[in-house]
């Protein structure tokens, strides 16, 4: 240690001088004598700097020590600003907005000779441009055709972008829905609390307004919608783009129009609300724009039990209601919807409504006759142990549906009453969750520690494919822009604190693989097919178990009726026994 001290103290140093002259020769190695060029002996000087341990155990290593820190730099805020340029150049005494001022204008300019010469020693050039352009297309895609397996890739999700609520009190972001374009990068994103009596709810700070959020633009919402009160659910019209229905906390639906002043670049305040006394009793849990010829209707649900139908150019009173009731006759229970699912593919008239209780709920208003359209799937073990927070159908086949519910997730078809496919239990309680709109068998869920699992059930119906750590908190929503089209890359994913994470998945999860749809088919109607015969078989064993127990009541009965049979004979021979031996004794008796 003390000879690398000295050694680092002298800092040694030799020089080599060469020749110009020789510079750029041969390098020629030749054996020579060894030469010493410093010779260090031990030394002692040092020994009163030092305590000698013993024993001693180091390690030396000549490479530089190196630390990594991260750090997040001061947020910049981008604003978008432009200038309209609509005429200009022009000199004083010409008025561009009178055609014959400018003809004249350009006649005076054409028959100048600058101009003229200007024009020949330009065009030579802009025509080199032109035929370099019409030789060679820039933009041709010459392997469009070909189609590439993403396969072999291996699940992958990034974070592209963070939409932070700009309440200064902390709202869980409750919906997040895409602009029905996905070309346009919109997303709406509702803010509410749920929580009964919660103390945020009389915080005067806190913002009841939801946001339409632009994916270039993580800054700053480009339309602020402030509802009458705070919405729990926020849907774009598939037909007119420009309006949004949304379900308050209070229980209102309320209609909004973007092309109302003040609406694409400021604040859009309802058009028309619902009355508070014809409404919801709690809170909305969701809304749809169902198939109309107007394209102004809607319908929603509620945890009050109640289904109700809106038109939106008129909505002092719903155009219909319906009770979710196991029985309406009997009037047995009262369900209270906690989720609902619509697609105009599945049928117009076809609704699926998720409750607090756990129980699946289908609605067919051609079968209105019948219990009010009503059908009541599995109440026993195939359903969920807690509330339903999402159920959606499949966008590839529309005769099965996915539900999910306390810490599972179930796959259904409209033919059962019971899951045909059920995923094992996830180590958190799930929040949400939502199908891939390009692939048939991947589909997204959440969970209360901040977690989204993948699950690709056409490779593997036992593990998911991924997890990503999307927050640190509970996570709200999720949603996947696209459709069945295009899409499926970007994933919106909401959290407690009003978060919005953007994430962006590979390909592998995005494109749809070859047979996929046909693939991912079969195995429902497999599984469709397996639950048919399970129910036919036990079906067929309470039929026997039933017999069976009716066998042994007739066996019992008529033992017993034996048994009756000989106590009677047994009675009737002692009665007879009496009186027989009360005659004698009274003949005795007489004659005596």
């Amino acid at each position: 240690l003390n000879r690398l001290l000295i050694i680092r103290k002298w800092r040694l140093r030799m020089c080599i001088q060469k020749k110009r002259t020789e510079f750029g020769k041969q390098c020629r190695f030749t054996d020579g004598d060894t030469q010493i060029l410093e010779s260090i002996l031990p030394t002692d000087v040092y020994d009163d700097d030092y305590e000698q341990r013993n024993p001693v155990v180091t390690g030396v290593d000549t490479t530089r020590h190196w630390s990594e820190t991260e750090v997040n730099t001061e947020r910049v805020i981008i604003r978008n600003a432009s200038m309209r340029h609509t005429e200009g150049g022009w000199p004083k005494d010409v008025d561009f907005t009178e055609q014959s001022d400018v003809k004249r204008f350009r006649k005076k300019v054409e028959k100048d000779e600058d101009y003229q010469y200007s024009m020949k020693s330009l065009f030579p050039m802009v025509q080199k441009c032109i035929k370099q352009n019409n030789t060679v297309n820039i933009y041709e895609e010459y392997f469009d055709a070909k189609e590439t397996d993403h396969s072999s890739e291996p699940p992958l999700a990034k974070g592209l972008a963070v939409f932070r609520d700009p309440s200064s009190v902390a709202r869980p972001a409750t919906s997040v829905n895409w602009h029905p374009e996905a070309s346009s990068g919109k997303i709406a994103v509702s803010y509410s609390v749920l929580n009964f009596q919660d103390k945020r709810l009389n915080d005067p700070h806190m913002s009841s307004s939801a946001y339409i959020w632009d994916i270039t633009n993580s800054n700053k919402p480009i339309v602020g919608i402030v509802p009458p009160s705070l919405l729990s659910c926020l849907r774009y019209n598939p037909k007119n783009l420009d309006t949004l229905v949304g379900g308050s906390c209070n229980g209102m639906i309320s209609y909004y129009d973007l092309r109302k002043p003040n609406g694409p670049t400021g604040t859009c305040r309802p058009v028309e609300c619902s009355a508070i006394e014809k409404s919801h009793h709690d809170p909305v849990s969701d809304v749809y724009w169902i198939s109309s010829k107007t394209g102004h209707q809607c319908v929603s649900v509620s945890t009050d039990g109640q289904m109700l139908w809106w038109d939106t150019r008129k909505l002092e009173e719903p155009i219909d209601r319906l009770i979710l009731e196991t029985n309406s006759k009997a009037g047995e229970v009262t369900l209270g919807g906690s989720s609902l699912e619509y697609s105009t593919e599945a049928g117009p008239t076809k609704f699926l409504v998720g409750t607090e209780q756990g129980i699946v709920v289908s609605v067919n208003l051609r079968n209105k006759k019948t219990n009010n359209g009503i059908t009541i799937f599995d109440t026993g073990a195939g359903k969920h142990q807690g509330s339903i927070p999402t159920i959606q159908r499949n966008p590839s086949h529309n005769k099965y549906f996915m539900t999910v519910g306390d810490w599972r997730a179930r796959i259904w078809s409209d033919d059962l009453k019971n899951p045909v496919i059920t995923t094992s239990y996830h180590d958190s309680y799930l929040t949400g969750g939502c199908w891939s709109p390009t692939r048939a068998g991947v589909f997204y869920v959440t969970r209360a520690d901040g977690v989204m699992d993948i699950w690709d059930i056409g490779h593997s119906q036992n593990e998911i494919a991924y997890s990503h750590k999307v927050s640190d908190v509970s996570l709200s929503s999720i949603s996947v822009e696209g459709n069945t089209q295009g899409g499926g890359k970007l994933v919106a994913v909401g959290d407690a604190n009003g978060t919005v994470s953007l994430l962006e998945v590979c390909d592998s999860l995005a494109y749809p693989k070859q047979n996929e749809k046909s693939i991912v088919n079969a195995m429902f109607e497999r599984e469709t097919k397996r639950e048919k015969n399970l129910e036919v078989r036990e079906r067929d064993v309470k039929r026997a178990r039933a017999q069976e127990e009716e066998r042994m009541k007739i066996e019992k009965g008529e033992a017993e009726f034996d048994v009756d049979n000989q106590e009677k004979d047994e009675l009737v021979r002692l009665e007879d026994e009496f009186f027989t031996f009360v005659n004698e004794t009274y003949d005795d008796s007489r004659n005596e």
